[in-house]
C-alpha cells in the first residue's frame, strides 16, 4: 500500500486532472469564444452584424445604420462555412482539443492509480504522469492558437456574417473579442503545470529520501570499528 504522503499528494494531482478535464468540456459546450462586430455598407446605409459563437455555434444579430435590430438568429458554424481554409481549422481546433481530452482523462487515472498503489518503475509511475499532463498542456496551447489564426488570418467571423445576411454587402471592417470559453483555456494549462509541480515535488522527496539511505561507507560514523 502507498504511504499516506503518497496518496494525499496523488490524490490533490487527480483533483487538478479531473478539474482540467472539467474545464476543456466546459470550453468546447460553450460559444463563447469570440464576440465579433463586422461591419458593412449597402446602399447608403451601414449594416453592423453582430455575432457571439464557438467552436460548434452560434448567435448573429443584424443591425442597420443607428442601431436599429433587424434580425437575431441562430447558426451552426459547420454549416455556415463553405471556405475549406476556415473549414478545416476549426475542425482542427476541435480535434485538438478532443485529443486534450483523452489525454486529461489518461492522466487522471494515472494519478488515481498511483495514489492507491504504487507502480514506482513503470509508465504508470510519475513518468506517465508528467507524459500526459505535458501532452495535455501542449493541445491546449496549439488549440489557443489555431482559434485566433481562424478568425483574425482565414476571416472565420466575416464568413459567418456573410451567411447571416440574405444580400451580402460590401465588408468595411472588423472587431473581434475573446470570451470566456475561449479563456478559460488558460485555466487548463495552470492546472496541468500545478499537477507536475505536486508530482515533481514528491519524486524529488522521494529520490532524495532513497539517495540519503544509500549513502556510501566513506560517510559513516568515524568510531565504525572496521575489522
Amino acid at each position: 500500500m502507498p504511504s499516506r504522503k503518497k496518496t494525499s499528494m496523488f490524490a490533490s494531482a487527480f483533483c487538478t486532472c479531473v478539474s482540467s478535464f472539467a474545464v476543456i468540456c466546459v470550453a468546447l459546450a460553450t460559444p463563447q469564444w469570440v464576440s465579433s462586430e463586422v461591419r458593412f455598407s449597402r446602399a447608403g446605409s451601414n449594416v453592423t452584424i453582430s455575432l457571439t459563437y464557438g467552436l460548434f455555434s452560434g448567435t448573429c444579430e443584424l443591425f442597420v445604420d443607428a442601431r436599429l435590430q433587424v434580425s437575431k438568429t441562430n447558426f451552426q458554424v459547420a454549416d455556415a462555412l463553405s471556405s475549406p481554409g476556415s473549414r478545416g481549422v476549426n475542425i482542427a481546433t476541435i480535434a485538438v482539443l478532443v485529443l486534450a481530452l483523452l489525454s486529461s482523462l489518461l492522466s487522471s487515472g494515472f494519478t488515481c492509480t498511483n495514489a492507491v498503489s504504487n507502480p514506482y518503475q513503470t509508465f504508470l509511475g510519475p513518468i506517465g504522469v508528467y507524459t500526459w499532463n505535458s501532452v495535455c498542456g501542449i493541445l491546449i496551447l496549439i488549440a489557443m492558437i489555431l482559434f485566433p489564426v481562424n478568425v483574425e488570418g482565414t476571416g472565420l467571423s466575416e464568413e459567418l456574417a456573410h451567411s447571416c445576411s440574405s444580400s451580402p454587402p460590401t465588408h468595411v471592417g472588423s472587431k473581434h473579442s475573446y470570451g470566456y470559453s475561449y479563456w478559460i483555456m488558460l485555466l487548463v494549462i495552470f492546472l496541468n503545470a500545478a499537477s507536475l509541480i505536486i508530482i515533481y515535488f514528491y519524486d524529488h522527496a522521494r529520490y532524495s529520501k532513497k539517495k540519503e539511505q544509500e549513502r556510501p561507507m566513506e560517510n559513516a560514523p568515524k568510531d565504525v570499528i572496521l575489522f
